[in-house]
């Protein structure tokens, strides 16, 4: 049976493994830059606080993914579900891009505009969000871009734990030694991340003109 013959075979199962994927990525995403975004802003208000801030999410950044969902097993409630489990470990891999890109792209607003607003009687609050972050979209884009294909990737370790996605064909596939099992994994999740690569990349650059 060649590759494309599997793949019609088995379209169902892939299909349905695709959207647990990006069910999880989407997940992941969602808590990072709910918890992302405000950490670097705090970055930027609170300098003392970069080291630590950027030290935990580059700990969590650098720790194997295997490793990472070993060592959040024994936390309450996370280690109930393996749902729970993949999307906080995902969520840890994917801060870090965000955090330092949405602090960047604030630290980068030319200061003279924000005395221009500050002479117009805007509060520090109306600063950041009307002024500061509408300037420095584009690089929170970059950021979220970034953190979205690499927790592409890295969902695929998720099947580890039971937590489904594409993962489950690649390791059914080393298991079995089966080249088309692996590929059935591996292609719908490469093709996922050039997807979104793409796509936040389109934004990107439109509101980077637009800046």
């Amino acid at each position: 049976m060649s590759l494309w013959q599997f793949f019609l075979h088995n379209r169902d199962q892939i299909l349905s493994a695709t959207l647990e994927h990006l069910a999880l990525v989407g997940a992941a995403m969602l808590i990072a830059v709910l918890v992302g975004v405000p950490a670097g802003i705090l970055v930027t208000r609170r300098k003392w606080l970069e080291k630590p801030i950027l030290g935990i999410a580059n700990v969590a950044e650098t720790i194997p993914s295997l490793a990472l969902l070993g060592f959040l097993l024994p936390v309450p409630w996370l280690g109930d579900r393996a749902e729970r489990l993949a999307i906080a470990a995902l969520a840890l891999y994917a801060l870090l891009p965000i955090i330092r890109n949405t602090a960047t792209g604030i630290e980068g607003v030319d200061p003279s505009i924000r005395e221009a607003a500050r002479a117009m009687g805007m509060t520090d609050a109306q600063i950041l969000i009307k002024v500061e972050l509408p300037l420095a979209f584009s690089y929170l884009l970059a950021g979220i871009r970034v953190a979205a294909v690499l927790t592409i990737g890295i969902a695929t370790v998720a099947a580890a734990v039971g937590a489904g996605g594409l993962g489950e064909f690649i390791f059914r596939g080393l298991a079995m030694v089966n080249n088309q099992l692996i590929l059935a994994g591996a292609i719908p999740a490469a093709f996922l991340a050039l997807a979104a690569d793409f796509l936040l990349g389109l934004l990107e650059r439109r509101f980077r003109y637009a800046r």
